[in-house]
């Protein structure tokens, strides 16, 4: 006959003994359905980080399939005793400078300008240890085509180090087995391997006043970032378009840096109102000018130009003096030596005597690199456009809607 479970497994009889008042219900315990963690992840705020990153990317290149086969770059000496304090911070003596046209084993292998050789078949030919975790860098290469190579990470000293690898290089092709296997560490735009160079060049020289920029540059990035992108000022600034990234894709532009294009006489009305802050302005800027040294074709010399709109401004509308320092004072100490060419158009002579008057808290290097014009040709000229296109769009703000690009990603209803 039936038998019921065992009391061992169910007994009831303590229940039984003790009487519970009644109780109203009760959710579920939080242990169980904690969702405080996905509505806190839900109420952050978007965020836009800097867009270069201190780790670097790892790239190992594999001769195997052609033994004899050239790399098909052209390689840049960084153990010149010239270049000796530009080159400190690059963490090795062989830097590709440029990636030869066809098929090569370097176009294959996805090698890029700015990548720096630092081991070959595994013996390290480093300028000093590596800074950062092994598990924190960024694998490049494809899943099926890793090479397995056990790096010493050996430091050698300056010299002889460029001539000693490419003596390495050689002994182990003459060899032919094992096959060649270079290793390859990948830097962004504005980690420091790259940035140095910059921060020396915008300080003369002057090793201990580049090392000072640099640290105050780091500590403004760890400050400055992240930017909170649901702020209204900036999403004004985005949805108006007052600020934008403008790539144009053509044979005469190829040579040309992106340019970021404000629409001055936009950001004035907003500003007027009491819609956007001084703050807004330049965090819009920083934005765009991230997002384009990014897409930079040599990290080691990222540069973008700026544009500035000044249709239908006149002399009595003015220029946010305030503003426009509070720029460059972000700009001056933070992206240096990243300027190609800044245009302000249309500008009437009267408009052009004040506007360099206005100007003039901006260091010489930095205003050589200014054109303040009222001619359409030489705007076009200095920024690689084709002026007839222009003309065929109907004018620059129509030419500029043709071509910029914002992330929709940055913009929220």
């Amino acid at each position: 006959t039936y038998s019921p479970p065992s009391s061992k497994l169910f007994d009831t009889s303590a229940i039984h003994k003790k009487s519970y008042p009644p109780k109203t219900y009760a959710p579920p315990s939080s242990k169980l359905f904690d969702t405080s963690a996905i509505h806190k992840k839900m109420s952050q705020p978007a965020l836009f980080h800097s867009t270069s990153k201190d780790v670097p990317g790892l790239l190992d290149i594999s001769f195997a399939s052609d033994p004899k086969a050239g790399l098909g770059a052209q390689l840049v000496n960084c153990d010149k005793p010239s270049d000796a304090d530009a080159s400190m911070l690059c963490p090795g003596y062989a830097v590709i400078g440029k990636v030869l046209p066809g098929d090569t084993v370097a176009k294959r292998a996805g090698v890029a300008v700015g990548d720096c050789i630092v081991a070959v078949n595994g013996t390290g030919f480093r300028r000093f240890a590596t800074d950062y975790k092994p598990d924190a860098a960024i694998k490049l290469n494809a899943d099926d085509d890793e090479e397995e190579v056990e790096l010493d990470h050996r430091v050698i000293s300056a010299g002889s180090a460029y001539d000693d690898l490419l003596g390495k290089i050689k002994s182990v092709k003459a060899a032919g087995d094992p096959p060649l296997v270079l290793s390859l560490e990948r830097y962004d735009w504005d980690a420091q391997p790259n940035s140095w160079r910059r921060f020396l060049e915008a300080r003369d020289g002057n090793v201990p006043a580049a090392m000072q920029m640099a640290q105050e540059h780091q500590a403004w990035r760890s400050k400055t970032f992240p930017i909170e992108l649901t702020g209204p000022g900036i999403q004004k600034i985005l949805k108006s378009k007052a600020v934008s990234e403008i790539h144009v894709d053509s044979k005469l532009s190829e040579d040309f840096p992106p340019t970021v294009y404000v629409n001055y006489g936009a950001l004035v009305n907003l500003q007027s109102a009491g819609e956007i802050t001084s703050e807004d302005v330049t965090n819009s800027f920083v934005m765009f000018t991230e997002r384009m040294l990014r897409k930079s074709k040599d990290p080691r010399h990222p540069k973008t130009c700026q544009f500035i709109d000044l249709t239908d401004i006149s002399i009595t509308t003015g220029f946010r003096v305030e503003s426009l320092k509070k720029i460059y004072g972000v700009f001056e100490p933070n992206y240096p030596e990243t300027l190609y060419r800044m245009v302000m158009y249309p500008v009437s002579t009267m408009l052009g005597t004040t506007a360099r008057a206005l100007l003039s808290f901006v260091n010489e290097k930095t205003q050589k690199k200014f054109l303040i014009t009222n001619s359409l040709e030489e705007v076009c000229t200095e920024l690689g456009w084709d002026k007839a296109e222009v003309d065929e769009c109907g004018g620059i703000q129509e030419f500029m809607a043709k071509h910029e690009e914002q992330s929709t990603m940055m913009v929220f209803k």
